[in-house]
C-alpha cells in the first residue's frame, strides 16, 4: 500500500474536543470520524486494527468450542416484555417503531434474543452445555458520551451466552470464559486483572469484570499487587484446573469501587501490597442462572419434566480494546504509540528518501516489500516527499512496530531498520525478516 493512495487524513495537532490519549490519537491518525455524538465512522486505519482483535477474539472463544451465530442488531419489544426488562432498562435503550406500528429496540444486549432462539431449537438436556457467541454492533444511548470510543453510544462488541443443565454446570462454563478471556487479553499484549464488580442491569448474584490499568480509566479499583503473578498459561480446561484456576485468583482481593470495603481490604493485603489506581473495563462476565430462562420458558425436558437452565452472558468491548490498548500504550509526551505486531494495522512502514529527480529509493522499496509481502509482512510504502525525519515521526505516531529507512546509510544488503522506541540498526533483509516474524 502506497501511503498516497491511503486513506490516513493525518492532523498536524490533537483536536480541542479530545480529552484523553485514545481519543486524540485516533482522531489525529485518522482511525475514526465522529457522525454525531458517540457515533464514529471506523477509516481503514482504526478499522484494521479492531478487526484483527475481533479475530484474536475469535479464536479464543472458538478454542473453548463456543460455538459463532450473529443475532440482529434490531430487537422486538415483546422477547423483553417476556423478560421483564422493556421497561426497566432505562433511557439507554433506543425505542423505535417500524412502518406496522410494532415496538422495536436497537439492541444494547442480547440475553432476551438468544433465550428465545435457545428456547426454540434445545429440547432435550442431552443437548447441554450450549456456549454460543456472537460479535455485533450494540447501541446504548448514553447520556453524556466521552472519551471517542470509550464511552460512546454506537460500540462493536462480541457476547456469549452459555446454558447449562445445573448451578455446578453453569460454574464450569463461566470458568471456561475466564480462562478465555485471559488468554485473550494476554495474546493482545494487556495484562487483565478479573475483579468482583456488581452485575448492574444485565442481573446476577456472579460477576468478574476484567480491568485493565490505565490513568484515565473510570473505574477505581483495589486490589493486591502479587495478582499479576498468577500463571494461567498452562491452565486446561478440565473442571478441577478451571476451578484451581478461578481459586488461585479469588485468594487476592480485587476489587471495583462499588464492591470496595476498606476494612476487609486492610485486612486482607499487606500495606506494601496494597494497590489503589484507575483502570479500564475490556471485560465482564455474568452468571445470573434462570433469571431469563424462567420467565421466558427456556427448559429442557428430563424425563418428562422441564427444567430451567442455567444461563451465563459474557462481554468484551472489541471497539473499546482499540481505544483502551492506546491508553495503556501510548507515549503521548514523546507523540510514540507501538501496536502489538499482532494487531497493527501493518507490520512494517518502508520509508524512502523521495528525490525529484531519482526515484530508484522508492523502487527498492516496492522491491522489498515485494518480498516482505512474501513473507506475509504487511508494509505500507510512504511516497510521499516529506523529509525522512516527518515521515518517521507520523509513523512513530501511527504507531506501525517496524521501520525501515531507505535514505543514503542503506547502501548495499545492509539497510536501516528500528523498531518504534528502539534505535537504528543495519541489518539485511533476511533478519529483518526474522525479526518480525518472531513477534507473528
Amino acid at each position: 500500500m502506497l501511503f498516497s493512495k491511503s486513506l490516513i487524513p493525518i492532523l498536524k495537532n490533537n483536536p480541542s474536543e479530545a480529552k484523553i490519549k485514545s481519543h486524540q490519537l485516533m482522531l489525529r491518525t485518522g482511525m475514526i470520524k465522529q457522525s454525531s455524538a458517540g457515533i464514529y465512522s471506523w477509516l481503514p486505519l482504526g478499522f484494521k486494527i479492531m478487526k484483527k482483535i475481533e479475530n484474536i477474539v475469535r479464536e479464543e472463544q472458538n478454542k473453548i468450542l463456543a460455538q459463532e451465530i450473529l443475532m440482529p442488531t434490531i430487537q422486538s419489544s415483546e422477547i423483553w416484555r417476556e423478560s421483564g426488562r422493556f421497561d426497566d432498562y432505562g433511557e439507554e435503550m433506543l425505542r423505535i417503531k417500524d412502518r406496522q406500528n410494532r415496538e422495536m429496540l436497537y439492541g444494547p444486549t442480547n440475553e432476551e434474543l438468544v433465550t428465545d432462539i435457545f428456547r426454540s431449537s434445545i429440547k432435550s438436556y442431552k443437548s447441554l452445555p450450549q456456549l454460543v457467541y456472537h460479535i455485533q454492533w450494540k447501541f446504548r444511548d448514553e447520556l453524556r458520551p466521552r472519551f471517542g470510543v470509550m464511552r460512546c453510544r454506537e460500540f462493536f462488541m462480541k457476547d456469549a451466552y452459555s446454558f447449562d443443565l445445573t448451578d455446578n454446570d453453569a460454574f464450569f462454563s463461566y470458568n471456561k470464559f475466564f480462562l478465555s478471556y485471559l488468554r485473550t487479553f494476554k495474546r493482545l499484549n494487556l495484562s487483565a486483572i478479573p475483579m468482583a464488580a456488581d452485575t448492574g442491569p444485565i442481573g446476577g448474584n456472579l460477576s468478574h469484570e476484567f480491568i485493565i490499568l490505565a490513568e484515565t480509566g473510570e473505574s477505581k479499583i483495589y486490589t493486591d499487587k502479587d495478582i499479576f503473578d498468577v500463571n494461567f498459561q498452562d491452565t486446561s480446561l478440565d473442571k478441577s484446573s478451571l476451578e484451581s484456576l478461578r481459586k488461585k485468583y479469588d485468594h487476592y482481593y480485587a476489587v471495583t469501587d462499588e464492591k470496595y470495603n476498606e476494612v476487609d481490604f486492610n485486612s486482607n493485603v499487606e500495606k506494601e501490597n496494597q494497590l489503589i489506581t484507575k483502570g479500564i473495563e475490556v471485560g465482564h462476565i455474568f452468571y445470573f442462572g434462570d433469571k431469563y430462562s424462567k420467565p421466558m420458558q427456556a427448559s429442557v425436558d428430563i424425563n418428562g419434566k422441564k427444567e430451567y437452565v442455567k444461563m451465563g452472558s459474557y462481554g468484551i468491548g472489541v471497539s473499546r480494546l482499540v481505544g483502551a490498548i492506546i491508553e495503556a500504550k501510548y507515549d503521548d509526551k514523546n507523540e510514540l504509540m507501538c501496536w502489538p505486531t499482532k494487531i497493527a494495522p501493518y507490520h512494517c512502514a518502508i520509508i524512502p528518501l523521495i528525490n525529484k529527480n531519482d526515484k530508484s529509493s522508492l523502487d527498492k522499496a516496492m522491491n522489498v516489500s515485494k518480498v516482505l509481502k512474501n513473507n506475509k509482512i504487511d508494509t505500507i510504502i510512504d511516497d510521499t516527499d516529506e523529509s525522512l525525519s516527518a515521515k518517521m515521526k507520523k509513523f512513530n505516531l501511527i504507531g506501525i512496530p517496524f521501520q525501515i529507512i531507505l535514505g543514503k546509510k542503506s547502501e548495499g544488503e545492509l539497510i536501516e531498520f528500528k523498531k518504534v522506541g528502539d534505535d537504528i540498526q543495519k541489518i539485511d533483509l533476511k533478519e529483518i525478516i526474522k525479526i518480525i516474524n518472531k513477534e507473528l
